[in-house]
């Protein structure tokens, strides 16, 4: 079955009481994995649940694909390639017009670029700072953070075109920890734990700069990336490779949370932070740096704790004062998750979500 012949939703699909069902396609091009992508699927997935018309269109990817399959879905698969891919922009227009959507959603910046306007009302989603010219066929863009509509808003697109949504976190709550053999980590000793892309921009270096002045505590740093051995260089320079535990991708991040006594998010960029909202649901204590988007989350001492950008001395003392004072732990975490249930579950940010994509119309 080819991806433009592939079954649509049934049209017959009964919504819930009350609502009305909306025909929404997806446009996604990214990453294997990513938070961005990872938050495309949940989004389509709650969207479908909700009654909705959902078709996914996404970039040629086995095991998304299957993920969506497995929730009720029938994604398209194209290209999605460089700039000498002539098929997937022909291939993608053919399939929304013949899905008729009311909104199409292009995803970050390769699908906006090959997503055409249409008959729809086209959205640009944001997840970070991207080049706006590859948004130039959008009706509206859809910021994940109030900082990012404020960057958009100051390159020059109007305000009636411009809308923050916030991602939803899973619930994580109530899972079993991981056990600890299994990471390489020993019973008995503080955890921390760290989840990404093993990228410059995440500053894992800054906690592995961090562990010397922790002489306890073991970190676990879950994802892959090419900074992996300059990590593990580090590591051995600073005297703690028998402390860093770097597990590779992990898709038990809930199991990950139970068994840490903190999230550690060191970023030296980072748009938002889902790990933040992660860690929330799961009643775990939150350590980030003060780049925007935990920032912009967290309030300091109430639902988590900000330290310095580039401070590995900081980042440690906040580590030992939170490690030292459970009880205060145990109160930002008990913040932490009140602020997800309010703002950052499925329910209510859904809820939004299907409001905007309800009434939103071309300017």
């Amino acid at each position: 079955m080819s991806e433009l012949t592939a079954p649509m939703p049934d049209p017959a699909h009964d919504p819930p009481p009350g609502t009305a069902p909306l025909r929404i396609a997806q446009v996604m091009a990214g990453a294997p994995t990513g938070g961005a992508e990872l938050f495309f699927e949940r989004l389509s997935i709650a969207l479908a649940g909700a009654g909705d018309q959902v078709v996914p269109i996404i970039r040629r990817d086995a095991a998304r694909a299957a993920r969506l399959r497995a929730a009720g879905l029938h994604p398209r698969e194209l290209g999605f390639g460089g700039p000498l891919d002539l098929l997937t922009g022909r291939r993608l227009a053919a399939a929304l017009r013949h899905f008729a959507p009311r909104v199409t959603v292009a995803w970050m910046s390769r699908a906006a670029g090959f997503t055409p306007a249409g008959d729809w009302v086209l959205l640009g989603r944001l997840g970070g700072y991207y080049d706006l010219r590859h948004f130039r066929r959008c009706d509206h863009l859809v910021a994940n953070t109030a900082e990012l509509t404020r960057w958009i808003l100051r390159r020059g697109w109007p305000a009636a075109r411009v809308h923050h949504l916030p991602n939803f976190a899973p619930d994580l709550a109530g899972a079993a920890p991981v056990p600890r053999a299994t990471l390489g980590v020993p019973e008995g000793v503080p955890l921390v734990l760290a989840l990404g892309r093993l990228h410059p921009n995440k500053a894992f270096d800054v906690l592995v700069r961090a562990l010397p002045r922790l002489p306890r505590v073991h970190a676990v740093i879950a994802g892959e990336g090419p900074e992996r051995a300059s990590l593990e260089a580090l590591a051995r320079s600073e005297g703690v490779a028998d402390r860093l535990h770097l597990p590779g991708w992990r898709t038990d991040t809930a199991g990950l949370l139970a068994a840490a006594d903190l999230l550690i998010c060191p970023s030296r960029q980072e748009p938002l932070g889902n790990v933040v909202l992660e860690a929330w649901s799961a009643r775990r204590p939150v350590i980030a740096t003060a780049a925007a988007g935990p920032s912009e989350l967290i309030t300091q001492d109430h639902d988590g704790k900000l330290v310095p950008l580039e401070d590995p001395p900081a980042l440690a003392d906040a580590i030992r004062t939170l490690l030292d004072d459970p009880l205060h732990a145990v109160m930002l975490a008990r913040n932490g998750r009140a602020r997800y249930e309010a703002d950052f579950a499925e329910a209510p940010v859904l809820a939004r979500w299907r409001h905007f994509l309800g009434t939103v119309v071309k300017p």
